[in-house]
This record gives structure tokens, sequence and C-alpha cells, in this order.
């Protein structure tokens, strides 16, 4: 199975200008979760994810911690939504700012495999 949230959007601090680190920005996430579903003999169901929570995780890992670099922000997102759900297998975040340059949207994207 694949969650995919697109479009997260919401403000927060990151980056290293002066102006970046006083005035929250725009921020938009992308992020794709592969994962093991089951139903166990019982009925009950295993390996499930709250995609809720997930957004929930991404916001306030975003807002919380006022990154500097975009890349620092995606390693602390990727570790801190594979602690919440352990039954991640894949992982691929994508953290874009719109509005930093006038001509174009800027992103930066990382993948991760786990065993």
């Amino acid at each position: 199975m694949t969650i995919s949230i697109q479009n997260l959007e919401f403000e927060a601090i990151i980056g290293i200008l002066p102006k970046e680190r006083i005035s929250k920005q725009r921020i938009i996430v992308e992020c794709e979760i592969g994962y093991t579903y089951s139903k166990s003999s019982d009925g009950e169901n295993e390996g499930f994810i709250d995609y809720a929570n997930v957004v929930d995780t991404i916001i306030a890992t975003m807002q919380d911690k006022k990154f500097h670099l975009i890349e620092e922000a995606l390693e602390a997102l990727i570790l801190q939504i594979k602690e919440n759900f352990s039954q991640i297998k894949t992982i691929k975040i994508t953290i874009c700012k719109p509005d930093i340059l006038p001509n174009c949207t800027v992103c930066v994207t990382d993948f991760r495999y786990f065993l």
C-alpha cells in the first residue's frame, strides 16, 4: 500500500537568510509512504497508518523546529515519521518553498527504504 499526501500547505520558519529566520513562509510538502497492510485472523487491522496523524507529525515537526536548510528538515521528518509509524517500508518526502524566488518553486526531495 502507499499513502500519498499531496499539496500539504502551511507556514514555518525555514531558511538561512535573516528574513527567513524571523518570518514564517509558505511551505508545501508532498509525501509518499509505502507500507504493508493486512488483517489479522480475528479481523483486526494490522499495519494501518492514520494519514491524519502523518499530516499532524509533518506540520508539528516543521513548526516546532526552525530549520536552516530543507535538507535538515527532510532528515528530521523522515526520522520522526519512521519513529511514529514503524511499519513504514519506504518514504519519499518533498519540501517546497514556493515563494522564495519570483519565477519558480524550489523543492528538495529525499527517499528512504527501510528493511
